[in-house]
């Protein structure tokens, strides 16, 4: 009988932990799957559970991958999720915009998602088998998770945080967990949840009791955490008037059709008592600023509506074009004269649709459609807020909504209620109001305080504190809500800690993935030696 050589423990210790749990062929079809379910759960399907099995899909086919095929499993992965999500981009520009956009995230999200695989690798070489072992990767995995998030949320141009898989909870309990540690905290506890269980079904721990006490506690804390208290401080009177003008940017029209379609809408609100009038974003043809019959048709309707308006319009300043929103108030013509009406331009104008970066470049590309895009906005550096009496209104124009820092700076500003101004009218029939309502609804819960999200054609909603709806208008009709919206005040936790829990999980998972592979060839190499 042939005797067997015992081998090392440091040498077993350095053994590939990790092998792939499934072949290639098998983890391409199952990041298909994991873009498909993740598709689900955002609105307007909304199937938020599908949010569970398409990361445990996900995270098992990157398992024990190596760059290369992990590359391929998160761009199959990436361009799935996000050729469906963002499908809404080709409503008027054909597939041009759409492919760039979804295979720009895609390859983004396939270079992003390497850490995870390294991870995977490099951890369970350091720590041995057991509940230690499947907490810290778990963890780990989890932050870089959220680090991909953030990266895609910032660059390239601003980034496009967009797909955040906490944005999948905005209509369940556990939308309020992000009033605690943030829309990023949120989703760094479903994807831990997702990544233990992952790990307790490769592991089978001998302590199965105590194995299962993480998820039931994560499970609990989504499910049943209450809201950050904030302060209610009265209420205030809003009207928000959706016109369901030719506000697209191919739509058809004449000369002040947007003007009269929003004042048309905004006729059943006259003679009622209102704090403050509101439209949507492009509810005017053009710069009141510039243009005296815009002006004085804003004098007219805020003198009948006896109510400030906040109003949107592309507007010029010198040789800069803005997409500013401002406060009309009533006696105009005199505030006008003093400079004194209140303005906020939006902090990110769209790349490609607001302004095109790089310009030269893109142009001997596409130069078509770059051709389409004649005005460029500047970015605003203005306060996201406005002051309505003594009630402080915090703004967000547009997709501002999905970038954390406009929103914060605004309940930082004392923002005591949030009006969104939209318009929607380029991705009419499609999903795309549907899923910017769902983060308007998130950050309401987030934050604390109602909002007001109010769109040229719909959907527009006025969101209580809590998440619930108000009151809503059908898209695709003129319509005016006139509602007492409650105020509230104080900053909730997760605004305040949010952007520091951010900062810790992206580079805390990457200076762990770091270590763990430094440390890891230092012990091959000792075990070689």
């Amino acid at each position: 009988m042939t005797a067997r050589i015992a081998e090392p423990a440091e040498a077993r210790s350095t053994r590939p932990a990790s092998r792939p749990v499934l072949p290639l062929w098998a983890a391409l079809l199952a990041a298909a799957t994991a873009g498909g379910l993740l598709n689900l759960a955002f609105p307007a399907l909304s199937v938020w559970i599908a949010a569970f099995p398409a990361v445990a899909l996900l995270l098992v086919a990157l398992i024990g991958r190596r760059t290369s095929s992990a590359l391929l499993v998160g761009f199959v992965y990436g361009a799935v999720l996000f050729l469906v999500l963002v499908s809404w981009t080709a409503r008027y520009l054909g597939p041009i915009p759409w492919l760039a956009l979804g295979l720009l995230e895609a390859a983004l999200t396939a270079v992003a998602l390497i850490p995870v695989t390294l991870a995977y690798r490099w951890i369970p070489v350091l720590v041995r088998p057991g509940l230690l072992r499947a907490g810290i990767l778990s963890v780990v995995v989890a932050a870089l998770w959220i680090g991909r998030e953030l990266f895609l949320g910032n660059w390239p141009y601003g980034g496009f945080p967009w797909a955040r898989i906490a944005y999948t909870m905005s209509d369940t309990a556990a939308a309020r967990v992000t009033s605690w540690i943030g829309i990023s905290g949120l989703g760094f506890l479903m994807v831990l949840l997702v990544a233990f269980l992952v790990e307790l079904a490769r592991s089978r721990p001998r302590s199965r009791g105590a194995a299962v006490v993480p998820p039931i506690v994560l499970v609990a804390l989504l499910a049943v955490l209450p809201a950050f208290p904030t302060a209610a401080d009265g209420t205030m009177r809003i009207g928000a008037v959706q016109g369901n003008g030719p506000t697209g940017y191919f739509d058809k029209r004449e000369p002040l059709d947007v003007l009269t379609a929003q004042a048309a809408a905004t006729e059943p609100l006259y003679g009622k008592r209102m704090d403050l009038l509101v439209w949507p974003e492009g509810g005017l043809d053009g710069d009141p600023f510039q243009y005296p019959v815009l002006s004085d048709a804003l004098d007219g309707i805020a003198t009948r509506a006896q109510a400030p308006i906040l109003a949107n319009a592309a507007t010029q300043k010198g040789e800069l074009f803005y997409n500013t929103s401002f406060l009309w108030p009533t006696d105009n013509h005199r505030t006008l004269a003093r400079g004194d009406v209140q303005t906020h331009s939006k902090r990110h104008p769209v790349p490609f649709g607001e302004y095109v970066p790089d310009r030269a470049f893109y142009n001997a590309i596409v130069p078509d459609l770059i051709g389409l895009i004649g005005r460029g906005y500047t970015p605003g550096a203005d306060a996201p807020t406005v002051r309505v009496g003594a009630t402080t209104v915090g703004l967000a124009i547009c997709f501002d909504v999905i970038y954390d820092e406009v929103i914060a700076e605004g309940i930082d500003g004392g923002a005591q209620v949030l009006v969104f101004q939209t318009n929607n009218a380029d991705f009419r029939g499609t999903v795309e109001n549907l899923q910017q309502l769902g983060i308007a609804r998130m950050r309401a819960v987030e934050t604390g305080r109602a909002v007001v999200n109010i769109s040229t054609v719909g959907t527009s909603q006025v969101i209580r504190a809590d998440g619930s709806t108000q009151a809503s208008l059908d898209e695709d009709r003129p319509g005016a809500l006139l509602e007492d919206v409650e105020l509230r005040t104080g900053a909730t936790a997760g605004v305040l800690i949010g952007p520091w829990l951010e900062q810790i999980l992206l580079w805390g998972g990457l200076l762990v993935v770091v270590a763990a592979g430094v440390s890891a060839r230092v012990r091959r190499g000792r075990s070689e030696a």
